[in-house]
């Protein structure tokens, strides 16, 4: 139980952080978001948990062909910004074309097409 609220506290804590961060220089808050930090947290308690190395190394290519679709959305919501669209409907149509592109990449890898 220890380690569950350690690991809810450590993962709010970086969000947090950085959205306090972005508010003072977007830049920096967008590094630090950038980061792949969630997923590195995962691995190392993956790891403690006991996860063999094939299993670490299967969760980092997975991750790694799921940060392709991701992009999708950070593509789409500043140009709809941009074009005077309003932040809730580029961040609705964002989202709604980054699941499309998330379900194509899942039917991509569970197809095995992406992973040979």
């Amino acid at each position: 139980m220890y380690q569950f609220v350690l690991r809810i506290l450590l993962s709010g804590g970086i969000v947090v952080a950085a959205s306090e961060v972005a508010k003072r220089n977007s830049i920096v808050g967008a590094l630090l978001i950038s980061l792949p930090l969630a997923s590195m947290m995962t691995l190392i308690w993956l790891h403690y948990d006991g996860q063999d190395a094939e299993q670490l190394a299967l969760f980092s290519k997975e991750v790694l062909w799921l940060v392709i679709p991701s992009l999708a959305f950070f593509l789409t919501l500043p140009l709809l910004l941009s074009n005077g669209v309003g932040f809730i409907p580029s961040f609705l149509l964002s989202s709604v074309l980054t699941a499309a592109c998330y379900a194509t990449v899942l039917y991509a890898l569970s197809d095995g097409l992406a992973t040979g």
